[in-house]
């Protein structure tokens, strides 16, 4: 954490975090994990607590993540694949590469973009600045990913795409992390993992009623989503932030430094944040190649998946609000976080195998429908302990950057190792080895789940 950035207050923080003055140490009780005292360059904080927030404020920012989701998840998910395949007929490989190195990028800018956040002042607020901007680079790389005449075209624009709807998407994470109090985290949490896997779905669906024009395929669910994103700083604006107050300035020690955390003085956020790497390198195992292993599968071409993607993920919707839903409120009923991770991770294995051998219609259902259960009940919850375990709210953009490293890295370097792990054993001309690949998926995610459970020790 930057040495200078010790004068800074920020709106809407816990007494938890009031202002101390210089050389005052926190009690156990008031630090992450509670076991760790504060870094020496923790920010002083003037702020009320935080307080409930209602209904509309929260209809409204559920919102504005489907749309991020919707904009962001349908290229991924459908026309991307859609888009590579009509350039580059038989190379579904390059899928990977594309979307990986996209990841690689926003990878490496996030931090920086997230300490940005957190000291920007304006009318609009420290975090709508980003809604906006990340929304207008986003639908701007999805003309030019319709447009492109080749694959590395459709990367680089992909690239720009990717860095705005996540930056847009990470905006609206960061606004949770400053409003939202412990008590609301679970169902808040639940809520927004069940926006995020309503959209894809919603999203192919739009996509697949005007696939007849590739332009259409990527700017209706992109404008669709730009739409629904921005409505939320319209009718429930962040606030000025134009008098909180810093001092410090900006140096070379502090930008390096957002890149990182010191795990030894915040165990509780370290070890949340491996489990969580390791659970969603199993994920992304599992789900990057899901259109070409449709179509694998059931001996379709490419662009007949749409339809089999769209009603495997009405069915997968359901049984992800179910299991969001009733993690995320049970969780905040029990107050308990880490048993629901682990279920999560169990399912997970459980609906990873069951797709790894199906080869017919019912079994991919059932199969996609156990997974999306598991990644709603794991996502809802695990981000209730992610608000829980920030080393400092004050500078939760940087934090929470840092914390989508461990969902980031693997969504880049997954997609850069499953075409080798999908051409194992495999002879000229023959299948991919899907099943290879699931199976490993499974395994990943089941290790992530155990290392919430048992390392994380100040979250019930």
């Amino acid at each position: 954490m930057p040495q200078n950035d010790r004068d800074i207050r920020v709106a809407g923080l816990p007494p938890t975090e009031a202002a101390r003055s210089d050389g005052e140490e926190p009690t156990g009780s008031e630090t992450s994990g509670g076991v760790a005292p504060a870094e020496k360059s923790a920010p002083e904080i003037e702020a009320p607590p935080l307080e409930r927030i209602g209904a509309a404020y929260l209809t409204w920012m559920m919102i504005a993540n489907f749309g991020a989701s919707l904009a962001l998840m349908v290229p991924l998910s459908y026309s991307l694949a859609v888009r590579i395949s009509d350039l580059a007929p038989g190379h579904e490989e390059l899928l990977g590469y594309a979307t990986g190195a996209a990841q690689l990028v926003y990878l490496i800018l996030s931090p920086l973009i997230g300490f940005w956040s957190d000291r920007t002042r304006s009318r609009l607020g420290r975090r709508t600045p980003f809604m906006i901007a990340g929304t207008v680079l986003g639908v701007v790389a999805l003309f030019g990913i319709a447009a492109a005449p080749s694959v590395f075209l459709v990367g680089l624009a992909w690239v720009v795409g990717m860095v705005g709807w996540s930056t847009a998407g990470q905006a609206i994470q960061n606004v949770q992390a400053d409003r939202v109090p412990e008590e609301q985290r679970g169902r808040v949490s639940a809520l927004t993992s069940v926006t995020s896997q309503v959209a894809p779905v919603v999203g192919i669906g739009v996509a697949y009623a005007v696939a007849s024009s590739t332009l259409l395929v990527f700017l209706v669910p992109g404008v669709l989503g730009a739409a629904l994103l921005l409505l939320s700083p319209v009718f429930k604006p962040e606030g000025d932030s134009r008098e909180l107050v810093h001092t410090s300035e900006v140096t070379l020690k502090g930008l390096v430094s957002s890149y990182g955390f010191n795990p030894r003085k915040y165990p509780d956020f370290g070890w949340n944040w491996l489990g969580r790497f390791v659970f969603f390198m199993g994920l992304y195992f599992n789900t990057t190649f899901g259109t070409f292993f449709y179509a694998q599968r059931l001996d379709l071409p490419v662009k007949e998946v749409a339809g089999v993607v769209a009603t495997i993920g009405t069915v997968g919707v359901l049984a992800a609000a179910g299991g969001a839903i009733g993690g995320g409120f049970l969780s905040d009923k029990l107050g308990r976080r880490k048993l629901f991770t682990l279920i999560g991770s169990a399912v997970f294995v459980a609906g990873a195998v069951t797709e790894a051998f199906a080869h017919s219609m019912p079994q991919l259902v059932v199969g996609a429908a156990q997974m999306q259960l598991a990644i709603a009940v794991f996502a809802a919850v695990d981000q209730a302990i992610v608000f829980a375990v920030l080393p400092d709210r004050a500078q939760a953009g940087r934090y929470l950057a840092v914390v989508a490293f461990a969902q980031k890295i693997p969504s880049a370097i997954a997609p850069l190792i499953a075409p080798l792990i999908i051409t194992i054993g495999v002879t000229n001309g023959g299948d991919k080895n899907y099943t290879q690949l699931y199976l490993i998926g499974a395994v990943l995610a089941l290790v992530g789940g155990l290392i919430i459970k048992f390392r994380v020790k100040s979250v019930r």
